[in-house]
């Protein structure tokens, strides 16, 4: 008798983290099933949507609180459709607030086994969240390798399956070849700017982000400005470049084909001399093109003051996290200025070697040379339900 899995995604992040696990599942079970919700690369696996993802993937109060009856109807739904099913295993891929009420609804009526795939962050803040999702979670698949003792204490199952980013291409040379062409770069130096992929991020850090790297070009005449910007802001971030330096250079990927435009994204994060970055897994993406950073981010004033008192940490930089270093400099909260980021930039600029060897023990330890995530996953999975 094949496996049958019931897996589910909220968000983009989760459909790839979900399309490579069910390749792995593809490889090790020959035969397995699926049935769950998810998006295009794991409807491309063979998952039939029970319902566009899209429904799911929603973020911030505000956005939510309008669809709230929708989305608990959807929760049930979910529940339902996997007590009735009867699978072998549940998977549910981040997305907690969605994930965990679906595997509660499914524990509370079924000894179904429940597999979640990204632990949450608790050793950042609020680590009672460990013991709460033990409740309804047998086994968790974690991306980082010190977070299975969180998990593990807490009460479930835990596996290190290591971090998507390692799978992911790097630049070719032709790629950096031609993005400079097309960019007309040449071979002059740049730095990368990357002021976030949300609406909010953008507006908050791109007149920041524009006075530092004006400030830090004065003292680097020759070094362009060059912003990589994502697809859902990039009009946005041309309509705030009125402090950037005047030669930057935003790259607009809805300007070209898809392939294309992740060719050029690769070959600016693998060219760059230096980058400046909002916080984010982004810098892990630098990491694997082993481009120097400096992490700057502005939260709201009432957001900013309750993670320090909840925060367990003192970096948010998963470099520094992953090496127990603090190589990458960060300018958070009051101090995301223009002169402390200017300062942070020259810094490293001026000596990258320390950076550059904790970005190539980052990618070590998260995997980077072993058997790659999704397989990984799909292994972690099947050794535990035997």
């Amino acid at each position: 008798m094949s496996l049958r899995v019931f897996i589910l995604a909220g968000e983009p992040s989760g459909d790839r983290l979900g399309g490579a696990l069910m390749a792995g599942l593809h490889e090790l079970a020959p035969g397995v099933s699926f049935a769950g919700v998810g998006g295009p690369m794991m409807t491309a696996q063979g998952l039939s949507s029970q319902f566009p993802m899209d429904e799911l993937s929603i973020m911030g109060i505000a956005e939510v609180l309008p669809k709230y009856l929708h989305l608990k109807r959807r929760i049930r739904e979910v529940a339902e459709a996997v007590i009735a099913s009867k699978p072998d295993v549940l998977i549910t891929i981040d997305a907690p607030d969605f994930s965990l009420r679906v595997a509660k609804l499914v524990k509370k009526s079924s000894a179904i086994r429940t597999v979640h795939y990204v632990a949450p962050s608790v050793w950042a803040w609020r680590p009672g969240r460990a013991k709460k999702m033990a409740r309804v979670i047998d086994h968790v698949l974690a991306l980082l390798p010190f977070e299975p003792k969180f998990m593990q204490v807490a009460g479930m199952d835990c596996d290190f399956v290591g971090h998507p980013v390692v799978a992911e291409p790097q630049a070719t040379p032709a790629e950096i070849t031609e993005f400079r062409r097309e960019m007309g770069l040449g071979d002059a130096p740049f730095v990368l700017a990357l002021p976030g992929s949300r609406r909010s991020e953008v507006l908050r850090l791109a007149p920041v982000f524009g006075e530092a790297l004006s400030g830090f070009q004065k003292t680097n005449p020759k070094m362009r400005v060059v912003v990589p910007a994502a697809a859902a802001v990039a009009g946005l971030v041309r309509e705030n470049l009125q402090d950037w330096p005047s030669d930057v250079l935003v790259f607009d990927p809805n300007d070209f084909e898809p392939e294309k435009a992740q060719a050029h994204k690769r070959a600016a994060f693998a060219a760059a001399d230096l980058a400046l970055a909002a916080s984010g897994t982004v810098s892990l993406e630098l990491a694997a093109a082993k481009t120097p950073m400096v992490i700057a981010y502005r939260f709201q004033w009432l957001t900013w003051r309750i993670m320090r008192f909840m925060a367990m940490i003192d970096t948010v930089t998963l470099v520094n996290l992953v090496t127990c270093s603090r190589f990458v400099p960060e300018c958070l909260g009051p101090d995301c200025t223009a002169e402390k980021i200017i300062a942070a930039l020259t810094q490293v600029a001026a000596g990258p070697a320390d950076q550059q060897r904790a970005m190539a023990l980052t990618m070590k330890q998260l995997g980077q040379g072993g058997e790659v995530p999704g397989l990984r996953a799909a292994r972690a999975v099947l050794d535990r339900l035997t």
